[in-house]
């Protein structure tokens, strides 16, 4: 047994502790980083440290993501959960700036002075349509229409929040010198704030980035992951308005404008590469039948997998709109909602963190958790897989197979900034559908709970190394360097003047917002968002 082990499971075994430590010995296979901690009692008894301070922050963790997810909030409309995040971090001694970015919701709380400034994020935002019952195995809306956390949105920053607090203490106890950004992923849904983080220069003084994501798994890659950099853009086609019947040869329909780039861009999606993805509403379709429509819009969302296709795919979508325009007598302009770019997360940051998700392990299920794990799984006819118990190996380009295109995260602007990886922590339910009211229900249960304390450690085990082996932190850099940037560098289509689209869901939540308030969980007078909504754990009632 590894001293690092040692000093890991004493921790548990003195704290009341919701996420078990593995205690295994490495293997030669191990990644270097954990043998590094291993060689070093001080690093080791930090990083014990920062494990019991974690455990000891499990009911702030479980508060934080029970009120998130009560939150509810879509895309830019994140204000409860700002004023809630940041008024906990204002108390543990992290000063708070809000509205970074042009965007009114987007913050940062930074703390520390000197060494290597560190960026922590997580994405906050839900989606819309998704409320949903915590608790319950099938589908129960607790607003109708509501939007709600059907991605898991709700568990990461509480994650990052616990992560910070624990490493701020062990770095003031040790007089480690070094700097800690939090910074919440606004609008990831929409795809709409990153880009425009790293063009304010939020992160041109950060000299890494740790990010994570809700899943059902434990672990974290390398390389280029395959996610399709995206272009969210809005066309809005310019008629003229007549009588639908008396008059019609007086109007120019915007709307056929939209109807026909629409057509003419899936006859021309057969011809696309297989790696491409689009797919588009149509955000206004006129007012009502007898009146020809002089405004109409459409929106897209162009995914390819690297910088120069989406472009193309952007530039062939644009070329269809202004033909359209023409074969209608109309006019189209084109605004940018927003960017991601691709994927590409750092190798010597990945190999440290997945050392550290090894020595955690995951967390301690109990046949509660399993049963009503299983329970999800059979009343929505998906898998049935149980909640994972062993840290899968470390995903690498070696061992992924070729991507042909899929989703969209737009950490990848930050990751073509600085070195950056994503920690996936296990706060969710295996088989289940992303996007979809399945992916709420886990996230305001013990499960959720559970996965976030085991990744708010990965997170700030990570940050202990970073802060301390300036040799790690070299070696990232010069991986993004030398590697990620050699052929490739970051090549966004955000122009000078693109805005975020702070716009979005502002209608929608001012009409939706009164009817989810008495919903919010109140930690005061509930130990969870399950007692206070009645909802018994586990729920195996399937009808």
């Amino acid at each position: 047994m590894t001293l690092l082990s040692r000093t890991l499971a004493t921790a548990l075994i003195a704290s009341t502790t919701l996420t078990q430590i593995a205690v295994a010995a490495p293997r030669p296979a191990d990644p270097p980083a954990l043998q590094a901690a291993a060689a070093d009692p001080k690093l080791a008894q930090m990083k014990a440290d920062a494990v019991t301070n974690i455990d000891g922050h499990a009911k702030l963790v479980q508060e934080m993501v029970d009120s998130v997810f009560s939150f509810a909030e879509p895309g830019f409309q994140e204000y409860q959960t700002m004023e809630y995040l940041t008024g906990i971090l204002a108390k543990n001694g992290f000063t708070i700036t809000k509205g970074v970015a042009g965007m009114p919701t987007a913050w940062t709380a930074t703390w520390g002075s000197g060494g290597p400034l560190i960026a922590l994020g997580s994405d906050v935002d839900c989606l819309l349509g998704l409320s949903q019952v915590p608790g319950s195995p099938t589908l129960k809306p607790l607003v109708p229409g509501a939007p709600g956390h059907g991605e898991g949105h709700n568990a990461g920053m509480p994650l990052i929040i616990a992560a910070a607090i624990a490493t701020k203490a062990v770095m003031e106890k040790n007089h480690i010198p070094g700097r800690l950004m939090l910074w919440p992923g606004v609008a990831e849904e929409l795809l709409g704030a990153k880009a425009f983080y790293v063009k304010a220069g939020l992160f041109k003084d950060v000299d890494a980035t740790i990010f994570t994501h809700v899943s059902s798994d434990f672990g974290t890659t390398y390389g280029n992951l395959g996610n399709n950099a995206l272009v969210s853009v809005e066309y809005t086609f310019h008629g003229k308005t007549a009588h639908a019947a008396g008059m019609p040869w007086e109007g120019r329909s915007a709307l056929d404008g939209v109807e026909i780039m629409d057509t003419a861009w899936n006859f021309r999606r057969e011809h696309l590469p297989v790696t491409q993805r689009s797919h588009y509403v149509i955000t206004n379709g006129g007012g009502q039948p007898n009146i020809v429509p002089d405004l109409a819009s459409v929106w897209y969302y162009f995914r390819e997998q690297n910088f120069d296709s989406v472009r193309n795919l952007y530039t062939i979508g644009t070329e269809i709109s202004e033909a359209a325009a023409k074969a209608t007598g109309t006019t189209v302009e084109h605004h940018l909602l927003g960017y991601a770019a691709p994927n590409f997360a750092n190798k010597p940051m990945a190999e440290a963190a997945y050392a550290n998700i090894k020595a955690i392990g995951m967390p301690a299920w109990t046949a509660d958790d399993q049963a009503f794990a299983k329970a999800v799984q059979q009343a929505n006819g998906r898998t049935v897989k149980p909640l994972p118990t062993e840290i899968g190996p470390l995903s690498t380009p070696e061992t992924r197979e070729r991507s042909l295109g899929g989703g969209s995260d737009d950490i990848g602007d930050i990751m073509w900034t600085v070195p950056t990886i994503t920690i996936r922590f296990p706060s969710n339910i295996p088989s289940l559908i992303g996007h979809n009211v399945l992916s709420a229900i886990a996230m305001a249960t013990p499960i959720a709970h559970k996965g976030a304390v085991a990744g708010a450690k990965a997170v700030s085990l990570t940050v202990l190394d970073l802060m301390t082996d300036p040799k790690l932190l070299a070696d990232a850099k010069a991986y993004f360097r030398d590697v990620q940037l050699k052929d490739q560098k970051y090549d966004p289509v955000v122009a000078p003047s693109d805005q975020p689209a702070i716009h979005l869901n502002q209608e929608l939540m001012e009409r939706l917002r009164p009817k989810m308030k008495p919903f919010y969980y109140d930690p005061k007078k509930y130990p969870s968002y399950l007692d206070q909504l009645g909802v018994k754990y586990p729920n195996l009632k399937t009808e």
